[in-house]
């Protein structure tokens, strides 16, 4: 299949503000510029991305919108963004490299490469526990603000703890830990950092425009993080300290708020990777595509079959959300994270909006990054309207929220 991109050039008004909207799409894909318009229209956003491929071609790659809040600086085709959660599925692909080569094994001990992490009972907890959330540690004790930036400090500190439930039995997500106990097994097994493995072993072979620990150089071209605050899981360690919601940030430095250097620059791989749509499709598409992307080969088949292979569908105890579980990703898991019709989609969203997806059924890897962050729980109106064109624009009826045949949900 090849597709013709044609350029995008035009904007939107809403009120006295003009948004630039800019990018490239194929022929028939003007609904989900329309659709992309349309959330600026409707005053939800500040500036995005959104990028489509199919079998590794691109439909669409649009940006639009700035990237401050002073509306200054318009968001261009370099623009990147903290796309938070969005980052495990990248740190869950460096763990699957690992298993790829027979270095990682799912079902042994972490203990095995983390020998001090058998402290506290977990001797026997296996690496697939730490990938699907029922490892028992969905926060951190014991340490202060700001310590979320200090590698060391935080996996020593969760290789003293002991779980909150026998792991296995319970899943609760883990907000902030997950990212720092795949990249331990990461670092322990590879000898790097989980933001230097990514980086060499897939972003530079795959030109993933993605970091997990950005490097001062790009800090001009990343956009500012928006947060809301209320009614959204921020919220959570004023409105229900106790909770384990409302203790996953109290690591941060106080007054956090997305954009310091701390945190830009730390590697915390559950949630500070830096890039935008395009970078986030090109990650799917080689998924979808088998571990393959123009040539590049990552991992094998049955190595990306084994990672989007349904876990569980319990009700996390963090958050109170079901989900169909993978391994370090989701399954397609209306309402909380709609990624079209197609049960056996995949991915990871992030809070405020974002989201990364692929649909083996389709052939289909699609993207969504934003700077202003909406204060909901579920992964909202915006990335939904863009997913729902962009099946009807391929001749897939979609309405949002819905699965086809999702009684008869398969797993790989």
């Amino acid at each position: 299949m090849n597709t013709v991109l044609q350029p995008v050039a035009t904007q939107v008004r809403v009120g006295d503000q003009i948004y630039p909207i800019a990018g490239r799409i194929a022929r028939g894909f003007e609904p989900v510029l329309d659709a992309f318009i349309d959330n600026f229209a409707r005053g939800e956003e500040l500036g995005a991305s959104a990028c489509a491929m199919q079998a590794g071609h691109v439909l669409y790659d649009l940006w639009g919108g700035f990237t401050d809040g002073a509306r200054t600086r318009a968001w261009d085709e370099h623009t990147i963004v903290c796309m938070m959660s969005v980052a495990k599925a990248a740190a869950t692909t460096c763990a699957f490299v690992l298993v790829d080569e027979g270095r990682l094994d799912l079902d042994a001990p972490v203990a095995r490469y983390w020998p001090e992490f058998a402290a506290a009972g977990k001797a026997d907890l296996p690496v697939r526990y730490v990938l699907d959330h029922r490892a028992g540690l969905p926060v951190i004790d014991n340490l202060g603000r700001g310590t979320i930036y200090d590698w060391d400090a935080v996996v020593a500190a969760l290789a003293r703890q002991a779980p909150a439930w026998s792991p296995g039995e319970e899943a609760g997500y883990h907000i902030l830990t997950m990212g720092f106990l795949v990249g331990e097994l990461v670092r322990r097994v590879s000898g790097q950092s989980l933001g230097t493995f990514w980086r060499e072993r897939i972003a530079r072979p795959l030109a993933i425009d993605y970091q997990i620990g950005l490097h001062s150089t790009d800090n001009a071209r990343c956009a500012e993080f928006r947060q809301a605050v209320e009614g959204t899981i921020f919220d959570a360690e004023r409105t229900t300290p106790a909770a384990y919601v409302g203790r996953a940030w109290i690591q941060l430095d106080v007054g956090e708020d997305f954009n310091s250097a701390h945190w830009r620059g730390a590697e915390i791989p559950g949630a500070n990777g830096h890039g935008n749509a395009r970078a986030v499709a090109r990650l799917y598409a080689m998924l979808v595509g088998g571990g393959e992307l123009e040539g590049v080969r990552i991992m094998s088949p049955q190595t990306v079959a084994r990672m989007r292979a349904e876990q569980h569908n319990l009700t996390e105890q963090v958050m109170g959300r079901s989900y169909h579980q993978a391994l370090g990703i989701l399954r397609n898991s209306p309402p909380i994270v709609w990624m079209g019709p197609n049960p056996n989609a995949f991915g990871h969203h992030g809070v405020g909006g974002a989201i990364g997806l692929g649909d083996p059924d389709a052939k289909l890897a699609f993207a969504y990054g934003m700077n202003q962050m909406h204060a909901r729980f579920d992964n909202g109106p915006r990335a939904g309207s863009l997913i729902e064109a962009t099946y009807r624009a391929l001749g897939i009826p979609a309405t949002r929220g819905e699965l086809r045949n999702a009684g008869e949900l398969r797993t790989a």
